[in-house]
């Protein structure tokens, strides 16, 4: 058994922020033989190839998936020397394995009770670790689950920003994405910058990140080892298929009204989605 991952302390902060607001917060998760770099070397061995994706380190916040270059090395050949590899390396899914999803489970066991009166049930529970080269950039993008990054190693900044800012980016730009229209990476303008806010954490520091917040990662002078902890949620999926059903309606020449941000449930547009999913599905077979 782990030491407690996520202390009092923590729950605090995260009782305070879930699910719409990032924050920082501490985590108990020290040195653990399953996050040393040989450790993770020998897991990217272990996952399948579509689970491990890595790119080099010095790209701009804002990159198109089609301009990302090929790295360099091997994965695991760049973990080892990620010291001087230039490189960042994700590997997805790690609960594959069962050590590490022991590790995933018992993370996300301690924050069960805290989060499912919030936004229902935790469904979908996966593990990322992020291993990244002194001064490595991950750029601009979102993602659709609740997140806590843990840093284990070294320091990094994440620039997070309001999810439902759409100054930033039109509702069709989600839409996009949650019928799989649209890479996660975002365009990246300067003068997106002044509307964020800057977290830098260090090992024993972790960061909530709320569903689908655009965030860009700086990391520091050191090799940075991260693990996230992630789920979705009855929630998630709402806003998830309210957006899919948005983006056929406006397929049709209309303008649907964006999900409500969090509390509201998004119930009514989820509902009418699956059902066309559900007669779709039927019909194709």
């Amino acid at each position: 058994m782990l030491n407690t991952v996520f202390p009092e302390a923590a729950r605090a902060v995260l009782a305070e922020a879930y699910p719409a607001r990032a924050a920082k917060l501490p985590h108990g998760l020290s040195a653990h033989p399953l996050l040393t770099l040989d450790a993770l070397a020998d897991l990217a061995g272990f996952l399948p190839p579509e689970e491990v994706e890595y790119n080099p380190g010095d790209l701009p916040v804002g990159i198109a998936p089609e301009d990302v270059p090929q790295a360099r090395m091997g994965v695991q050949e760049t973990i080892r020397d990620i010291a001087a590899a230039g490189s960042w390396v994700a590997l997805k899914r790690i609960e594959r394995h069962p050590g590490y999803a022991e590790l995933l489970g018992q993370a996300l066991a301690e924050i069960e009770s805290l989060v499912a009166p919030m936004t229902g049930r935790m469904l979908g529970r996966e593990g990322f670790i992020f291993i990244s080269s002194p001064n490595a950039v991950t750029p601009f993008h979102f993602d659709p689950e609740h997140n806590i990054l843990l840093q284990i190693a070294g320091r990094k900044t994440m620039t997070v920003f309001q999810t439902m800012d759409e100054a930033l980016f039109p509702p069709d730009v989600h839409e996009d994405f949650h019928v799989g229209a649209h890479h996660r990476n975002l365009d990246w303008r300067d003068s997106y910058a002044s509307r964020g806010t800057a977290i830098a954490i260090g090992p024993g520091e972790a960061i909530h990140v709320p569903v689908k917040a655009p965030h860009w990662v700086h990391n520091g002078p050191e090799p940075s080892i991260s693990l996230s902890v992630t789920w979705r949620s009855e929630w998630s999926y709402a806003e998830a298929d309210a957006r899919a059903f948005n983006h056929a309606v406006r397929r049709l020449g209309m303008e649907p009204k964006s999900p409500a941000p969090w509390p509201a449930r998004n119930m009514p547009k989820a509902l009418a989605w699956r059902a066309i999913r559900k007669m779709k599905s039927g019909l194709a077979g």
